[in-house]
């Protein structure tokens, strides 16, 4: 293993700059040379690829999205440009790649590693939607924005003694919504893991109401739904006054919290170090604090789950 590449594709995350930057620097810390490759796939497929040094990761550690930009392309999903793709590779004599990024990440370097290039996938993504770890990069960062903006928006709330219905990303998970549902303690917490009845949110509503409590704060995923309509809906059956906020993309940046920089350091170094030692099509993760990896093909093929336990507890204290 002489040379290593290195890219990130789909949505950015915090923390994806402290993964690059310690992929890089295990590199060469262990002799190796190491390639980065610019917006994703298709830069791969176009030859965007460029030699990295110590001081081409100089600095990033603190800084949220990615330095080596991201795209998503429809072209790598054909076997030709696949072809394009591993071409590229070979011409510029990269014997293995590491690829930073979620699902769709994960997908494309499972066909590679089918098409016999040796990748190692990392877990970086808001959603924490990625079977075989506890945590993504960029996870807690996401969180802790979600979490302040609840708290500013509470104010409000409790000032003005309105019901907000908050909306955030997620995409098919709910682990950002449970979570920072918990932290913020909302009152109702909607994901799509778990059908959700809406008379039981009214009527949580009401109660809090009949003990003199005059605002709530609804979590809602998007994946249950839009927070639009349910303002509209929670509004029309109780004839309250129902706000709405949709959180959007600014869960997605900012500066990478410390739980973030210290696991996609630990990563990015694990998984330069399972390339070193031969094995390819892996997934890195952490489990119970351990260092994991997992055949990439299997976790795609496996369903990710919420922690229960935490659903039932945010239950009990949103009474």
């Amino acid at each position: 293993m002489k040379r290593i590449g290195i890219l990130t594709s789909g949505g950015d995350a915090p923390g994806m700059n402290a993964a690059v930057r310690s992929v890089v620097r295990s590199c060469v810390y262990n002799g190796v040379e190491v390639y980065g490759i610019y917006y994703g796939y298709q830069g791969l497929i176009e030859g965007q690829i460029k030699k990295l040094t110590i001081g081409s990761v100089g600095d990033i550690i603190q800084r949220g999205g990615t330095m080596l930009y991201s795209s998503r392309s429809e072209e790598f999903k054909t076997e030709e440009g696949r072809k394009k793709a591993i071409n590229q590779l070979k011409q510029h004599e990269i014997d293995g790649l590491v690829v930073i990024g979620g699902d769709g990440t994960f997908r494309g370097a499972m066909k590679l590693t089918e098409d016999g290039f040796p990748c190692i996938g990392v877990p970086g993504t808001i959603d924490n939607d990625i079977p075989g770890t506890d945590f993504t990069i960029g996870f807690d960062t996401a969180l802790n924005t979600v979490i302040h903006s609840v708290d500013k928006i509470r104010d409000t709330a409790t000032s003005h003694e309105r019901i907000y219905v908050i909306e955030v990303m997620g995409r098919d998970a709910g682990d950002l919504a449970l979570w920072a549902g918990l932290a913020a303690g909302a009152e109702s917490i909607l994901i799509p893991e778990v059908e959700s009845d809406f008379d039981d949110v009214v009527e949580k509503i009401r109660r809090g109401h009949d003990r003199g409590k005059r605002h709530s704060i609804i979590l809602l995923a998007e994946g249950v739904g839009s927070a639009v309509d349910y303002a509209d809906r929670i509004n029309e059956k109780l004839n309250v006054q129902t706000r709405y906020t949709v959180l959007g993309h600014v869960q997605r940046g900012g500066s990478p919290t410390a739980n973030d920089r210290v696991l996609a350091s630990r990563l990015g170094a694990y998984a330069v170090d399972l390339l070193i030692s031969g094995e390819q099509g892996r997934m890195v993760g952490i489990e119970q604090n351990k260092l994991v990896h997992h055949n990439i093909i299997e976790i795609l093929n496996k369903k990710n789950h919420i922690d229960t336990g935490v659903y039932e507890l945010s239950n009990q204290l949103s009474i």
